[in-house]
């Protein structure tokens, strides 16, 4: 595996490898390697940025600072032409994070790794990969979990990659969202969220993505709270063994209640935690070839 740019790179076997070398990172496996990274974020990020960095560090990789508001992107240097610096200075894999769809077919040309760490509402690969491994913590297999998608299905990377995978791993997946919201390439079915609330095993809650409206989002957050999220009701429907996903920032009061993002069964801040033995995995994969 030279690069990870989308979960259709990733036969099974793949994906099981990174999640089990995944885990044994969360058990206390080392792997060190010597080398550089550059993490290239043009859009916005807490978790996904941090999280690499932190993997990069855990992994003993030095990390050679980028900042695109410093950088001579502001002159107007292509993305390509960035990426083919940083490799000409010894870096060895770059992750970046850019609001155009499917940017790494620009790069084809380097002889560096590359990671997408989102790619405008197209993929998401390691977030999916995180939330797969958090899944296969909590049931120990994908085949027949019943999983809700419910959200801004049409903006969202992270329902796109999920479904791949997930349907690919024999889960059976789902949609809730409204009509206008609703992504026709995808083949799951939309339900609503109280007509399976009692059945799934898994209840994936995607944020509102405000800045991919283009005509501008005008809606009223209690009314799609009461629709499409998860109230303090359904929560209390759930089965006692399901578990609740948001691969976050979260709008509280919004997707899901305030008072259930910490809850028992809900699992937002250990796919937090989770991200980062995820993504110490993809690059220990990576970097091993």
């Amino acid at each position: 595996m030279n690069h990870l740019h989308s979960m259709s790179d990733l036969s099974t076997h793949d994906i099981m490898a990174i999640i089990e070398r995944a885990l044994e990172f969360k058990q206390g496996r080392q792997m060190r390697y010597k080398g550089y990274a550059a993490n290239l974020f043009f859009e916005n990020s807490t978790r996904t940025k941090c999280s690499f960095e932190m993997a990069e560090r855990q992994l003993g990789l030095d990390v050679i600072p980028f900042e695109t508001m410093t950088s001579s992107v502001t002159k107007g240097e292509s993305l390509y032409d960035t990426c083919k610096t940083l490799e000409s200075i010894g870096v060895d894999v770059l992750v970046i994070r850019h609001p155009v769809n499917d940017y790494y077919k620009q790069l084809e040309g380097l002889n560096i790794s590359v990671v997408n760490g989102g790619d405008g509402s197209g993929q998401h690969p390691s977030q999916c990969l995180l939330d797969l491994m958090t899944i296969y913590e909590e049931y120990g297999t994908f085949n027949g979990l019943k999983v809700l998608i419910s959200g801004d299905i049409l903006n969202s990377r992270v329902a796109r990659s999920n479904y791949m995978a997930l349907t690919k791993l024999g889960a059976d997946v789902s949609f809730a969202a409204p009509d206008s919201w609703q992504d026709p390439s995808l083949q799951g079915n939309y339900v609503s969220i109280d007509d399976v609330i009692q059945e799934i095993d898994v209840c994936m809650l995607l944020r509102v993505q405000h800045e991919r409206h283009e005509d501008g989002l005008s809606f009223d957050p209690a009314d799609y709270h009461n629709n499409y999220g998860l109230t303090i009701e359904r929560y209390h429907h759930l089965k006692e063994q399901a578990i609740v996903m948001h691969p976050a920032p979260v709008n509280r009061g919004v997707e899901i209640a305030s008072e259930l993002v910490e809850r028992e069964q809900s699992r937002i801040f250990r796919q937090m935690e989770n991200g980062v033995y995820t993504r110490m995995s993809i690059l220990s994969h990576i970097l091993d070839n």
